[in-house]
C-alpha cells in the first residue's frame, strides 16, 4: 500500500493555503489563494468568512491534484488558523450574520479599558492567562451579538453559533455536523479556564457571551469529524487542529519544556514550552495552551513583538533603501563596528514585555558619520534586542524551563537571512537554529493530524519530522553584547509614555 499522506490547511490573515505532506515531513505540493482585507472604519479589520471557506475547499483539492496523488491516499486533514479572528453564524442556514472580525481589529478597545478601570484584569489573567485587550476573541463575539439586530436574542434561543476560523471551517467542511475547536484556539478567547481546561462560566458572564453558542473543546489531535463526501470525492477525516503559533511550535519540534521558537514575519511571535506547568507571568507575557494531546495539556509563555520584518520594509518605503531585504542586509553588514545607533521601532507601540501602546519609534545615537548602513544595522538589531527582552522575561517567569543548553528555533521571512541568524545569536547570547523549511505552521497542523489518525503515537515521535536546521552560535564577546543591550534598554525607557 502507498504511504499515507497528511493534508494541512493553513488559513492565515492574508492567504489561505494547503500543503500535502509525506509522513516524514516532506512537502509534496502546495496551493494558495490571497485573502481580501476590509477596513470599514479606522481600527476595524474584517474578512468574508464564506470567501475563506470557498478558498479552503479549492486549495485542499488543488494541493492533492498538483502532487498527482489521489484523495484516497490522504489519511487526515490538519487545520491551523489565524487564532483570534471570530465568526458568528446562523445555525440553520450556515450564513454568517456579519463579516468575520479579525484578530488585528481594535473596535472593542473601550470595553477592555472599562473593565481594566473597574479592576477586572487581574482576575481575567488569573483564569485565562491573557490580558484585557481587543486582540482576543471574547469581546469581539459580544460586540457582534450587540451590533447585529436581534442577534443576542437568537443566540440565547440556540439559533446562532460562534467560533474562531478553525471552528467555522470544521462546521462547514463537515456539513454542520461538528461544532468544535481545539484547546489552543480556545485559550485565546478570554473565555477559557486555562487550568480547568473548559469554558469559564465566570468569564462568559463577565464578557456577556452565552456559553451555549461556543464550540466543544477538543484535543489538538482528535476526532473533528469527516468532510462532506461531495467536497473531495470521499469523506476525509479531520484529525488535527491548532492555532497558528502553536502549530509552528509543533512544526519546530518544541514539545519539551524549555524548547522555544520565534516566527519573524511582519512582527514576531515567540513561545517557550513550559510543560505541564502554566506559570503566571510577572512580566506581562501571555500564558497559553501549547498543545493538548491525549487529554494532557502542556503550556507555553508567549510574547509578541509588534514590528520585526515591517521595520525592514520601512527602510525601503520610508528611507528609500531599494533592493528589498537582501540590499537592506548587505547595507547593514557594511556598518561601522560599535557605531552606537539604536532604533526603537515602536511604530504602533511596544509589545511584550512593555505593552506600551503610546510609545512611538525613535532613533538614538546618531553622529555625523552615521549613515544608512548604521541605521539599517540598527533596524535588524531591533528585532534581535526585542527578542532578548522576551528571553529575559521568559527566563524570569519560568526559570525551571531554561536549561544550560537552551536554543532558539526560528522561522519566518527574516530567518532566511543567515546574517540575521548570526546577529540574533550574538545579541541574545543564545544558540539559534534556523529551520531550512519555512512552512512550519502547516507542518505542525499535519503532524497533529498524524497523531490524531494514529500515524504517530505521540508528539515526541511526530517531532522527529521537524525540518533540518542551520545553527548559529554567539561570536560577540559578552562585554559588547551587554553594552548593546544597555543602550537598547535606555532607548526603550526614553520612548515609553
Amino acid at each position: 500500500m502507498a504511504e499515507p499522506l497528511l493534508l494541512a490547511l493553513d488559513q492565515g490573515t492574508t492567504s489561505t493555503r494547503a500543503i500535502l505532506f509525506a509522513t516524514d515531513g516532506q512537502a509534496l505540493a502546495e496551493a494558495g489563494r490571497p485573502l481580501r482585507q476590509s477596513y470599514p472604519q479606522d481600527g476595524w479589520v474584517e474578512h468574508d468568512a464564506l470567501e475563506i471557506y470557498v478558498a479552503s475547499v479549492a486549495v485542499l483539492r488543488e494541493a492533492v491534484q498538483k502532487a498527482a496523488r489521489r484523495m484516497e491516499e490522504v489519511a487526515a486533514i490538519g487545520i491551523t488558523n489565524q487564532r483570534e479572528t471570530v465568526v458568528v453564524w446562523d445555525k440553520a442556514t450556515g450564513e454568517p450574520i456579519h463579516p468575520a472580525i479579525v484578530w488585528q481589529d481594535r473596535r472593542t478597545a473601550p470595553v477592555c479599558e472599562r473593565l481594566r478601570q473597574a479592576g477586572r484584569e487581574g482576575r481575567v489573567t488569573e483564569v485565562t492567562g491573557l490580558l484585557l485587550d481587543p486582540y482576543f476573541s471574547g469581546t469581539k463575539i459580544a460586540w457582534l451579538l450587540d451590533a447585529v439586530p436581534g442577534a443576542r436574542e437568537r443566540a440565547r434561543a440556540g439559533g446562532l453559533l460562534a467560533g474562531t476560523i478553525d471552528t467555522w471551517l470544521i462546521w462547514k467542511l463537515t456539513g454542520g455536523r461538528v461544532h468544535a475547536t481545539d484547546a489552543t484556539n480556545a485559550s485565546r478567547t478570554l473565555l477559557f479556564d486555562l487550568r480547568a481546561q473548559r469554558w469559564s462560566q465566570e468569564m462568559c458572564a463577565l464578557f456577556e457571551v452565552p456559553a451555549n453558542i461556543l464550540p466543544d473543546v477538543r484535543d489538538c489531535a482528535d476526532d473533528f469529524g469527516e468532510t462532506e463526501t461531495s467536497l473531495f470525492g470521499r469523506a476525509l477525516p479531520i484529525r488535527g487542529v491548532a492555532g497558528d503559533q502553536q502549530a509552528a511550535l509543533m512544526g519546530q519540534g518544541c514539545v519539551r519544556p524549555g524548547e522555544m521558537k520565534a516566527t519573524y514575519g511582519t512582527g514576531c511571535f515567540m513561545l517557550v514550552n513550559t510543560g505541564e506547568t502554566a506559570p503566571p507571568s510577572r512580566s506581562r507575557l501571555l500564558t497559553t495552551v501549547a498543545a493538548r494531546v491525549g487529554g494532557r495539556a502542556t503550556y507555553a509563555l508567549e510574547g509578541a513583538i509588534f514590528i520585526a520584518g515591517a521595520a525592514i520594509q520601512w527602510l525601503e518605503e520610508g528611507l528609500g533603501v531599494r533592493g528589498g531585504p537582501h540590499e537592506a542586509e548587505r547595507l547593514a553588514g557594511s556598518a561601522r563596528p560599535d557605531h552606537g545607533v539604536v532604533l526603537v521601532p515602536a511604530f504602533t507601540g511596544l509589545g511584550a514585555p512593555w505593552w506600551d501602546a503610546g510609545a512611538r519609534g525613535a532613533l538614538f545615537g546618531l553622529t555625523r558619520d552615521a549613515g544608512l548602513a548604521e541605521i539599517a544595522q540598527a533596524t535588524f538589531d531591533a528585532s534581535a534586542l526585542q527578542t532578548r527582552d522576551l528571553i529575559e522575561a521568559m527566563r524570569a517567569d519560568a526559570p525551571e524551563a531554561f536549561g544550560p543548553d537552551v536554543e532558539l528555533r526560528i522561522d519566518g521571512g527574516m530567518s532566511r537571512s543567515a546574517w540575521f541568524g548570526q546577529r540574533l545569536a550574538d545579541l541574545t547570547g543564545v544558540d539559534v537554529c534556523r529551520a531550512t523549511y519555512q512552512e512550519t505552521t502547516a507542518l505542525g497542523a499535519a503532524l497533529f493530524a498524524g497523531i490524531g489518525c494514529g500515524i504517530f503515537p505521540d508528539p515526541e515521535e511526530a517531532a522527529a519530522a521537524r525540518p533540518s536546521t542551520e545553527g548559529f552560535k554567539a561570536q560577540m564577546d559578552s562585554r559588547r553584547r551587554e553594552a548593546a543591550y544597555a543602550r537598547w534598554l535606555d532607548a526603550v525607557a526614553r520612548v515609553r509614555t
